[in-house]
């Protein structure tokens, strides 16, 4: 399937070459794994943090075991998605010379990052009143699923289970079933996107203070923030949000209609934009100016009337046809598309939303999905490809820590990166 990569994906275009980085010169120690911890990192990796990722010996993080793995890379799609531009580094933690590296690490870090269970890294010695002893200055960011203190604090969580507790799911779906879960891991993403936000805002503080801190984000606050603005209306009527599938109960009509051809999706989010609907994309002034339709929450009681209107005239023409004229009308629409259509679609070429960046083994091309930020004056780093587990563990010791090659022959000799002598020469200490 990667070969298609050349005739559906452009080559991605480099930044500039004097631009500078955002955060150049910020190092980032990332203990995470699976999703949250690793997008955050990756976010800070993009803006120009180097970031150094900690793994276990032969497996590495969990992750990368997810489907579909491509063995031409040796990587699997979803790790391929969220860790790119970093460095791997496979230290033993369980071994004193493995942990005795991580703390060195961290010694010279501005920022650590983890994700583990509670309690995990206070029995290595790595937590956030053990590390600062050392280092004043660092910012430690722990992502969990219920806190790190509590009654909670012991609950593993996923993202499922986070759509489930906060009322997310309850509120998705159509009102004839039970709710359902997005497929899309999004509250995993969000809480990557709190994390980052959390940890720059904490960087900014130490450039005014000269101090760290620690910075706390949970799966399980952020699931609830993400149920929208649904919690204020629950306190303020004290209605449960009730599930109304491609519809709207604040906007009419917002929903999907069928075109000839395709089906597409419209929100009218205002009375205005309602009326352009009507007079200018369907040529129906009677409609627009109709006392039954004039606002929303009259729109709302007839919503059934109105969407067979609707529905019976989007039926006459085919989509492209619809679209013009709503562009034109400033009716907001689009096409109801699948993820490959979307990838493939005009509007993500002209953003070059998805590239191929060139496989750090040169046997081919790896596929790459860009972040939603755009600097004018510090673009993002040009990608590079995740890493394989500990591909850079040799490099990482002796640039940041300045251990020469049979100083690190003697730590693998003591066991601070596993058994390696199971392993394949691209892994561990490579």
């Amino acid at each position: 399937m990667l070969d298609s990569l050349v005739a559906d994906f452009p080559e991605h275009r480099p930044r500039p070459v004097q631009a500078p980085l955002a955060l150049e010169g910020i190092r980032i120690v990332d203990f995470t794994h699976f999703i949250a911890g690793p997008f955050a990192t990756m976010i800070l990796a993009d803006m120009g943090a180097e970031v150094i990722k900690i793994e276990a010996p032969g497996g590495g993080d969990d992750f990368r075991q997810y489907p579909p793995f491509n063995q031409e890379l040796g990587l699997a799609a979803p790790f391929v998605w969220s860790n790119r531009n970093k460095r791997s580094i496979a230290l033993d933690l369980k071994s004193e010379p493995g942990l005795a590296l991580a703390r060195e690490l961290i010694a010279k870090a501005d920022v650590v990052v983890e994700n583990f269970s509670s309690g995990v890294m206070r029995r290595f010695g790595l937590d956030y009143e053990t590390c600062r002893r050392d280092n004043p200055r660092l910012i430690y960011c722990a992502i969990s699923a219920y806190g790190r203190e509590g009654r909670f604090a012991d609950r593993l969580g996923f993202d499922p289970i986070a759509q489930a507790e906060s009322g997310f799911i309850s509120m998705n779906g159509y009102a004839d079933r039970e709710g359902v879960r997005a497929l899309s891991p999004v509250m995993d993403i969000s809480t990557a996107m709190m994390a980052s936000n959390a940890i720059l805002g904490a960087i900014v503080s130490r450039q005014r203070t000269g101090t760290g801190q620690a910075v706390e984000v949970a799966l399980f606050d952020n699931a609830v923030l993400m149920t929208g603005y649904a919690t204020l209306q629950h306190l303020f009527t004290g209605e449960e949000p009730t599930r109304h599938g491609n519809t709207s109960p604040d906007t009419c009509p917002s929903g999907a209609f069928r075109a000839q051809d395709r089906t597409f999706y419209i929100n009218c989010g205002s009375n205005k934009i309602f009326q352009r609907l009507a007079a200018q994309v369907l040529d129906r002034p009677d409609l627009a100016a109709d006392p039954d339709y004039a606002t929303g929450p009259d729109r709302t009681r007839r919503r059934g009337a109105l969407f067979a209107i609707l529905n019976e005239a989007f039926a006459q023409q085919p989509w492209a046809y619809w679209q013009a004229r709503m562009r034109d009308a400033g009716v907001p629409c689009g096409l109801v598309r699948t993820v490959g259509e979307a990838i493939r679609s005009e509007e993500a070429g002209e953003r070059q939303l998805v590239t191929r960046v060139p496989h750090s083994t040169g046997t081919g091309w790896v596929p790459n999905v860009a972040l939603p930020i755009r600097y004018s004056a510090t673009p993002l780093a040009d990608p590079a490809p995740a890493p394989l587990v500990g591909q850079h563990t040799r490099e990482i010791l002796g640039d940041v820590l300045g251990y020469d090659p049979d100083d690190i022959d003697r730590m693998a000799a003591h066991g601070a990166f596993g058994n390696v002598g199971t392993r394949s020469p691209t892994a561990g200490i490579a």
